[in-house]
């Protein structure tokens, strides 16, 4: 696997510049507000337990949970919230992200292949610990965070092998039988029944997990949280067809587990009265002035987002304690934007959004501040030069859309527009990642905490639950716009399952949601931009809303593994 990654890193890039800082970077007086970016700043400490599971919760990273080349690039890339576009030598890497782009992914792919290994890693490093002696509380910790990952293998593949103890090799079980496994395994650490969620008498009084709200570790707001999420997909992940048409629906059962994470949770969605030390903030001197702090939904992905009070349930990245895994920045950012942040290396420029996704943000929405776009300059002041400056981008400004100074010039300016995915996607086209934004003097692998379950999920579980379950999306509508509003946007007056997709999307992106959610409306097969028409690409196929089980793991199951459909 780590040769595979290697090899997906597909860049020409310059000498590697290795930071020789040795102590904390103190912004000057002004706007960096004095803050001192130490790695006590991004730790988590506080959010750590001393207990017997730090391994088996160091899969959430080891799995490509935050990450290129893995589940967090398939995740995203299949979807119409990113693109890896090829420019001109690099990325093409084989063809592999055009390919995920455009849903013809075979079983020989290697991210596929990745992705398989990273979850079942992650099973298997879990059921060894399970083996051991741990206490009631950690074992049902780890039931549901195994349960998290037979979750995840029902989304990507449906029916797969439930491997629950060392040395096993079962059968391959229905998709049907891996969700009723994990909703099993979650109920009994949870302690209640099914039937008591269906009717929302939730009595947790008799679970082994507690309610300490430390974000890496699993407490009963979390599980209940993950139930929610199986319930939510009930109906394509209990499916005897790829379409998800003929599964058992659990939408009020959805909704009434979202509902308890928010009424008995102390959990809150940030807005504006909640902040924190903006450590991307570059020095006054350049005449930037850069705010002192963070505040609202630009939290939620920060460096610093550890002890974020919107976050149930997070992922524990910390560069100084060598939990790795998220190069965000490397992943997105074009080279010249090192000098932004005073990176210790040059970035891949790689990853660009949507433009179709980015133009749903309405103006005025604080989310906007999730993306960099526009003329960079560096942390001195100065603009940044493209060196890979291509003049040809003068020829699309007419048909863009976008102001003509975004182009035609050798100033790096990210612009919403792309001009194509293949083989010639301009490096200075497409918003770039900042959600999880970045801080001044980072290396390759990244602070920020990736939260797996957060509040605005359980308001959007509950009001997509509330709605389907009664034919009505009225009944979402407060929930959605309750989210909306700490955004900074007005009230929505009417909602459908199209607005509420759009939200969705919105809230959602780059945090790994959007191809399960396209999946459950329907939509993830429908075509959108170069995934169609003269350059090819799957549309309308039903069997590309599951990926290929990897050749090699078809071939070492020695026939008690069967490919899914269409491939």
């Amino acid at each position: 696997m780590t040769l595979s990654l290697v090899a997906f890193t597909a860049c020409d890039l310059e000498e590697e510049l290795i930071s020789d800082l040795t102590k904390p970077y103190v912004a000057a007086a002004g706007g960096g507000g004095g803050a001192q970016y130490s790695s006590g700043a991004t730790d988590g400490s506080a959010q750590r337990a001393s207990d017997n599971l730090g391994g088996a919760f160091g899969t959430l990273r080891s799995s490509g949970s935050g990450g290129h080349g893995s589940y967090w690039s398939m995740q995203s890339v299949s979807t119409d919230e990113m693109l890896v576009g090829v420019k001109g030598g690099d990325w093409y890497d084989g063809g592999i992200w055009v390919v995920t782009h455009r849903h013809t992914v075979s079983s020989a792919h290697g991210p596929n292949s990745g992705m398989w290994s990273g979850q079942y890693n992650a099973i298997n490093e879990i059921n060894n610990v399970l083996a051991g002696s741990i206490t009631a509380n950690e074992t049902a910790q780890l039931r549901v965070l195994r349960a998290l990952f037979y979750m995840r293998l029902a989304d990507l593949y449906g029916g797969v092998k439930i491997v629950t103890a060392a040395g096993q090799d079962p059968a391959q079980s229905t998709r049907k039988q891996v969700f009723e496994f994990a909703e099993s395994e979650i109920l009994a650490a949870l302690g209640t029944t099914a039937a008591a969620v269906l009717s929302g008498s939730i009595d947790l009084s008799g679970s082994d997990l507690n309610t300490n709200p430390q974000k890496y570790r699993i407490n009963q707001y979390a599980a209940m949280g993950i139930l929610s999420r199986l319930y939510l997909n009930a109906k394509v992940w209990t499916s005897a067809n790829t379409a998800g048409t003929d599964g058992t629906a659990r939408w009020t059962e959805a909704a009434n587990a979202a509902d308890w994470v928010i009424t008995n949770g102390p959990y809150v969605l940030v807005d504006d009265s909640y902040s924190v030390a903006n450590l991307a903030a570059r020095p006054d001197s350049s005449g930037l002035n850069d705010p002192a702090t963070l505040s609202g939904v630009l939290t939620i992905g920060a460096p610093n987002n550890q002890d974020n009070p919107e976050i149930i349930f997070s992922i524990d990245y910390d560069q100084a304690t060598g939990k790795g895994g998220m190069p965000f920045a490397q992943m997105s950012l074009h080279q010249p934007s090192q000098n932004t942040f005073n990176l210790a290396s040059q970035p891949w420029n790689g990853y660009q959004t949507m433009e179709d996704m980015y133009k749903k943000y309405e103006a005025g929405d604080k989310r906007l501040g999730w993306f960099l776009t526009g003329s960079q300059k560096s942390s001195a002041g100065k603009q940044l030069v493209d060196w890979a400056y291509d003049d040809k981008a003068d020829d699309a400004v007419a048909a863009s859309g976008w102001p003509a100074s975004d182009f035609g010039k050798p100033d790096l300016v990210y612009t919403p527009y792309v001009n194509e995915l293949e083989p010639d996607s301009w490096r200075q086209t497409g918003a770039r990642m900042y959600k999880f934004s970045y801080k001044q003097f980072q290396q390759n692998d990244m602070d920020n905490d990736m939260p797996i379950i957060r509040l605005a999920e359980m308001y959007f579980n509950r009001a997509e639950g509330r709605s389907m379950a009664a034919g009505d999306w009225s009944l979402g509508l407060a929930d959605v716009n309750a989210v909306r509003s700490r955004a900074g946007v007005a009230n929505l007056a009417t909602l459908d399952a199209a607005k509420f997709a759009d939200e969705s999307g919105k809230e959602f992106i780059f945090e790994s949601h959007r191809r399960t959610n396209l999946v459950r409306w329907g939509k993830f097969t429908e075509a959108w931009w170069e995934k169609t028409g003269a350059k090819g690409g799957s549309v309308g196929d039903d069997n590309k809303n599951l990926f290929p089980i990897p050749l090699s793991q078809i071939q070492a199951a020695n026939g008690s593994l069967t490919q899914n459909p269409g491939y």
